[in-house]
């Protein structure tokens, strides 16, 4: 099968389109024949070596495709049946990811086990399908699970064109709750009103703690933090009284000021967040399913030029996820 693989850690340019073994199902497992997978940011890191993983090794978390052949006392699946991957690997108490713990979408062929593997619902595409699971099931994870967000109830969303932030936006608005995005791209707070952000602020120019204590009276109520060092102090500032942050990543940096200060005089809740459980992923699904919310996709880039499809990522160009289609 042809696949992109990375034999070092480094930039773009490391990755090759190349001649992989075909992966064979083992026991309990389902060979899925990929149609698209998506890019996450996790795959940017891995790739850099942060962290580094064995080598060879496939990138990719997301995959839609069809059901290729099952492993033994595998049921339930018919050859060629539209399928999508939940990344998420549970065992033993903990959750490892596709693309990182092992062998990822990136390619043709996969064998993941069968109880990651979910017939395709509704009217969704291949695209759609690979765009949603992993920062879904993670975002999902931290407003609902984590957060309990509540209809009606403010939710703060850095840098809304990233995977993170376009699911943030979707899931709360499908949830009820109001959304005050940020970027630093007036282009981007424009697609944002379009997808039905109640407020917006420029976090380049903009004062983004007092845009929150003027559309709700007090501050937000929930803050999504995936960005770090350069929001964290923000973040504080913008939570209400007893607010909640939670955070799932730092690509600006994972040691910001703590304003421990902040912390207690707000009696503020943080939590912290990772991936996310089955249970999550199937709630998510059926949102997505359901038509309530949709992935955005960005682009559409060819397997083979996976490349630039990391050099648009990192450039911060794109507004929603993007997307590599695989032939058939």
């Amino acid at each position: 099968m042809k696949a992109i693989r990375i034999h070092e850690d480094g930039g773009p340019e490391v990755l090759r389109y190349e001649d992989a073994p075909d992966p064979e199902p083992g026991d309990g497992e389902v060979l899925v024949r990929l149609r698209a997978a998506s890019l996450n940011r996790l795959d940017v890191w891995i790739r850099k070596g942060l962290p580094s993983v064995p080598k060879p090794r496939i990138l990719g978390a997301d995959g839609a495709g069809v059901v290729e052949t099952v492993g033994a006392s595998v049921s339930g699946f018919q050859r060629g049946e539209p399928v999508v991957i939940n990344p998420g690997l549970e065992h033993d108490g903990r959750i490892t990811v596709v693309g990182e713990h092992t062998d990822g979408t990136h390619a043709e062929l996969i064998a993941v086990p069968a109880a990651n593997v979910y017939p395709l619902r509704g009217d969704l595409t291949f695209q759609q399908a690979a765009a949603f699971p992993l920062v879904y099931e993670t975002v999902y994870r931290m407003l609902v699970t984590k957060a309990a967000l509540r209809a009606g109830e403010w939710v703060l969303v850095w840098g809304v064109g990233s995977g993170v932030g376009t699911a943030a936006l979707t899931i709360a608005k499908a949830l009820g709750a109001h959304v005050l995005a940020t970027s630093s791209s007036d282009e981007k707070l424009a697609r944002a009103r379009e997808l039905g952000a109640d407020e917006v602020v420029n976090h380049a120019r903009g004062d983004v703690a007092a845009a929150g204590r003027r559309v709700t009276g007090r501050g937000v109520d929930v803050v999504v933090e995936h960005v770090g060092q350069a929001t964290w102090e923000l973040s504080l500032q913008a939570a209400r009284q007893e607010g909640r942050i939670v955070v799932c990543g730092a690509t600006t940096g994972p040691n910001p000021p703590a304003a421990l200060h902040r912390v207690w005089w707000k009696q503020l809740v943080i939590y912290g967040s990772t991936m996310g459980t089955r249970a999550d992923f199937e709630a998510v699904y059926e949102l997505v399913a359901s038509g309530r919310t949709r992935p955005i996709v960005d682009s559409v880039f060819p397997l083979a030029e996976a490349g630039a499809a990391h050099a648009r990522m990192e450039r911060g160009e794109h507004f929603g996820k993007i997307v590599l289609a695989i032939p058939g």
